[in-house]
């Protein structure tokens, strides 16, 4: 800084030596401020403010200032701040921007008195005299300052101890808008509170011809109420802001409600618990000039402080009653079953939710013979001590599923929640909701949509009747065929031994191939339990390709496959997914046999997904999908089939869900539809089933 005040002053082969020294000063502190930008942001912004001066780079300039303003005064650096400050009015005053320059000149001072530089606050007020007629108040360590004959001792006490002693919200309120609004001797006031991040009107007081009147409000500011001006410059700075005449003020008299009211005294108090800003007290005298004088603002100042922490204690009284309030019907309405306990499991205490779900009565807790870890089934005994061990490092524990002993020997299912109380006392509170009826629930709901799968099944496999017919008696009148043949050349003299073994062999095979189709069917329609196995997915959809085939014959549709070579295996339900499989052909088919022209076709793809596992795509050339039924189509009963049940599409989503996979469709270009879905690969850490 003594380098860059010397540059313009400095002959001319001195000044690229003051240059060159602030400039590589200049470079450490860019380092020092992107590493810890809370001590050096601030000074390296003030340099770099002052070589955009001496470079000419105005707007640069203005902005860094602000920025080192900014950043000292986030940081609680007060002594750069004011330097930032008496700088920034001398960048401006040298342009002719004298009230910008008195603005910061003012905040200069400030910050300089708060620092305790008083021969600096001297200096300012001798080189700039304007300064001594806008004394700010903004610091509230002044009211030490204050002889003690300024101050009505008893007056203070009273007001302070009546504002202290308030618990209820209401009450302080209006005990500060009397003292207020009597002891300054101001016709109006407003109490501005911070709720969040906005602010609002909560109180309004005036003066009658003898009384004061205090009025509850909840509004957000306006410029009707006050100016609102006024109130950006406290909340932004938290300074105390008088003004002995508004309306003559260079800063403020521009306001819309200054110059509506003519309003003369104004004085903004912001209040402040621990640097931060809880409200504001907004006091006005439009009768005459000069009325709040600087006793009456100390004594103001200091019931500000008490008003504040009193406000922050009535908040923080009505956050715990309002907690405990919810606890305690929490506790009462027995929906949810709690108990306190100790570190060695001894439970203390518990509401009747809690002994309703494990079967005890109150005579058991009171005789002492409910322990959390005997009431534990062995096998659950490793996530208890889990638990334990995140209660002991963070005094809470995530809820988890377990089961408890009841009295009788059952047991019964719960999800169990805990938390220690503070300062290691080994003692905490736990929570219980009992699981029966939803598991019983879930049980259904599975037998439920495996009976569902079922009949989806054996509906599926009913539309394809003649087809699993033609596939039946196709191999079968083969065996006939040469079974025929054969006797035809044993009867031949001499017998064709050879072409009689020749056909014996066709017979064998197409024995087999009816053996496999029905085998594939039997599967199909079996109603057996999941099984997970380990197949290659291209497999599986061959052999539903063969059962379909002839169905896709009769309506003349094309079928092709584009099925990617080393696909990793998965595992799974191998009848389930050909379900599926089975489901999305039938209603490609259905989807085409009703148009009367355009192509009929139909692509069966693989690939391998971003994950390793596998995608299935089945797309046809059909009327593709109206974009409302989209997002409905794998909604139960939901269907756009004339005779349809509206449960296929669901089952199928049901199915490649609980395989860890995803369902989905689209529309096809230029038209159809695709239908989509994902399967993860087989993992050799997974248990088949055998």
């Amino acid at each position: 800084m003594a380098h860059a005040a010397s540059y313009d002053s400095a002959a001319a082969d001195r000044r690229q030596q003051h240059f060159d020294a602030l400039t590589a000063h200049y470079e450490h502190l860019e380092i020092w401020a992107e590493n810890c930008p809370e001590n050096f942001e601030n000074r390296a912004a003030l340099v770099a403010a002052e070589i955009a001066r001496i470079e000419g780079r105005d707007l640069d300039a203005m902005r860094l200032y602000e920025q080192a303003i900014r950043s000292a005064r986030a940081n609680s650096f007060v002594h750069n701040e004011a330097l930032a400050n008496e700088l920034a009015a001398r960048f401006y005053t040298a342009r002719d921007f004298d009230k910008i320059a008195r603005t910061y000149l003012r905040d200069a001072r400030d910050c300089y008195l708060q620092w305790g530089a008083d021969g600096k606050v001297r200096q300012l007020e001798n080189l700039y005299p304007r300064l001594q007629h806008e004394k700010s108040l903004s610091d509230p360590t002044r009211t030490i300052l204050t002889s003690v004959e300024n101050l009505d001792l008893a007056t203070v006490l009273k007001l302070s101890q009546a504002i202290s002693g308030e618990i209820v919200l209401e009450k302080l309120i209006d005990t500060l808008m009397r003292a207020a609004i009597e002891h300054a001797g101001a016709e109006r006031g407003l109490l501005i509170l911070a709720q969040g991040e906005e602010y609002r009107i909560v109180a309004e007081a005036t003066t009658g011809s003898k009384t004061v009147a205090v009025g509850a409000r909840q509004a957000s500011v306006t410029a009707t109420d006050l100016p609102v001006s006024i109130l950006h410059y406290v909340v932004r700075t938290k300074d105390t802001l008088l003004l002995h005449d508004a309306s003559g003020d260079d800063q403020f008299s521009a306001d819309d409600y200054i110059r509506r009211h003519h309003a003369h005294s104004i004085l903004c108090l912001p209040l402040l618990k621990e640097a931060r800003l809880v409200g504001v007290l907004y006091l006005e005298n439009n009768l005459a000039l000069h009325v709040f004088t600087p006793d009456r603002i100390v004594v103001l100042k200091l019931l500000a402080s008490e008003a504040a922490i009193s406000l922050e204690n009535i908040r923080l009284y009505e956050d715990l009653q309002d907690r405990e309030a919810k606890i305690r019907r929490l506790v009462d309405s027995n929906i949810i079953g709690m108990f306190m306990w100790y570190a060695d499991g001894r439970i203390i205490d518990a509401n009747e939710a809690y002994l309703r779900i494990i079967g005890y009565d109150r005579s058991d807790l009171i005789a002492g013979r409910l322990n959390w870890r005997d009431l534990t089934p062995p096998e659950w005994s490793g996530a208890d001590d889990r638990r334990a061990a995140q209660l002991e490092a963070s005094e809470t524990a995530q809820p988890y599923e377990k089961e408890l002993f009841r009295k009788d020997g059952t047991r019964v299912p719960v999800l169990v929640g805990a938390a220690a109380f503070e300062g290691g006392s080994g003692e905490g509170v736990g929570f219980v909701l009992d699981l029966t009826d939803r598991k019983r629930a879930e049980r259904a709901y599975t037998q439920v949509q495996m009976e569902l799968a079922h009949a989806n099944r054996v509906a599926t496999m009913g539309q394809l009747s003649a087809s699993i017919a033609h596939e039946i008696s196709q191999p079968i009148g083969a065996a006939l065929s040469y079974a025929n043949a054969a006797s035809h050349w044993l009867a031949a003299q001499p017998p064709n031994l050879e072409e009689v073994r020749r056909d014996l062999g066709f017979i064998v095979e197409s024995g087999v191939r009816a053996s496999e189709v029905i085998d594939r069917i039997r599967a199909l329609v079996k109603k057996a339990p999941p099984r997970k196995n380990r197949f290659e997915i291209n497999e599986a959809i061959l052999q539903v390709i063969a059962l379909a085939q002839n169905e896709m014959a009769n309506n003349g549709i094309s079928v092709r496959t584009q099925l990617a070579e080393a696909l990793p295996a998965i595992q799974g339900d191998r009848v389930q997914l050909q379900q599926v499989i089975l489901n999305l052909l039938i209603n490609a088919i259905e989807a085409m046999s009703g148009m009367s022209e355009g192509p009929r076709e139909l692509l069966i793809s693989t690939a391998k997904t971003d994950s390793e596992g596998v995608l299935v795509a089945v797309r046809d050339s059909g009327p593709g999908l109206a974009p409302e039924s989209v997002d409905r189509l794998f909604e139960s009963f939901y269907t756009t089939k004339l005779g349809g049940l509206g449960m296929g599409l669901s089952i199928c989503r049901s199915i490649i869900e609980a395989h860890h996979g995803r369902l989905w469709a689209t529309a096809n270009a230029p038209h159809g539809a695709i239908f989509q879905f994902t399967l993860p690969p087989y993992s050799s850490g997974e248990k088949e089933d055998r």
